[in-house]
């Protein structure tokens, strides 16, 4: 997260809250804690048959700290887990600022998450790239550091490529997706890898890192957030589809207004025009 960025979330939060001290108030008091289930159908370019309909369900943005309480982690892990997903992935910023007395804490947290298929995990711009893999690893939770793993799925291969937030030289990101015996989805905490995704042909492509802009203002939208291919949902780009979430928790002023916390459930199917033509 850049500089720029960082002063114009903190001056757009403190205008909303100096402005708005209703909405501010219920931004900090109940929205932020408020963990909603968004429900979203990716379309993946090549995706075989025997994929289409499988759901993963995406925390990211956990920001586990004195302002997002273990409460707010575990509703968020409790409600992926009530929806039952075929794979489970996580996006990133577990914490804030590789606060190591979080780290411990915040694997423990995300222990308890299981799916069919394995809980897979990226890590954002938040986290050391030593202690917080090493807790989420212990936990039974692979993270995947500029790596890719395959998945046999009911004969059907799926490749997973995980890349750091700090990856982002185009050569870098091709080193790890060559070699890909499936199709191709790719998790990145940034958004903007859609970029890169897309020149190389990978079909989808699964984000957070935005809060989808934390404020969202009428008329105004997600400022925060406007430097981003997509603040949040669906977008796409020369036929690679992107995915971001809003995510579970808050960064610099502990507010989310007209912007709940979320766990996405992300159904990849194959696209219509794909579809009719089979």
């Amino acid at each position: 997260m850049s500089v720029s960025r960082r002063t114009l979330l903190k001056s757009t939060l403190a205008a909303a809250v100096g402005t708005a001290t209703g909405a501010g108030a219920y931004g900090v008091g109940y929205e932020r804690h408020h963990i909603t289930v968004t429900e979203a159908t990716l379309p993946v370019a090549g995706l075989p048959a025997g994929l289409d309909g499988l759901r993963i369900a995406l925390l990211t943005d956990i920001h586990h700290s004195q302002t997002v309480p273990p409460e707010d982690v575990t509703a968020a892990v409790n409600t992926a887990l009530g929806l039952t997903p075929d794979l489970i992935v996580l996006g990133g910023d577990y914490v804030t600022w590789g606060d190591r007395a979080y780290v411990e804490p915040v694997a423990d947290l995300l222990a308890p998450l299981r799916a069919p298929h394995g809980v897979f995990a990226v890590l954002g711009n938040h986290d050391d790239d030593r202690d917080m893999p090493a807790a989420l690893s212990a936990r039974g939770i692979s993270v995947l550091r500029d790596a890719r793993t395959h998945l046999d799925i009911g004969g059907h291969g799926l490749d997973l490529v995980g890349l750091r937030f700090w990856t982002r030289r185009p050569q870098d990101i091709a080193r790890v997706v060559r070699g890909a015996a499936g199709t191709v989805l790719m998790l990145a905490h940034d958004p903007r890898r859609l970029v890169e995704a897309a020149a190389l042909s990978v079909p989808a492509v699964l984000s957070g890192h935005t809060h989808g802009g934390q404020v969202v203002l009428p008329g105004l939208g997600a400022i925060a957030a406007r430097k981003f291919p997509v603040a949040q949902g669906l977008g796409s780009m020369n036929g690679t589809s992107l995915f971001v979430s809003r995510g579970v928790g808050t960064v610099y002023v502990p507010i989310r207004i007209n912007c709940p916390p979320e766990v996405a459930l992300v159904t990849l199917r194959v696209p219509r025009t794909t579809a009719a033509g089979a």
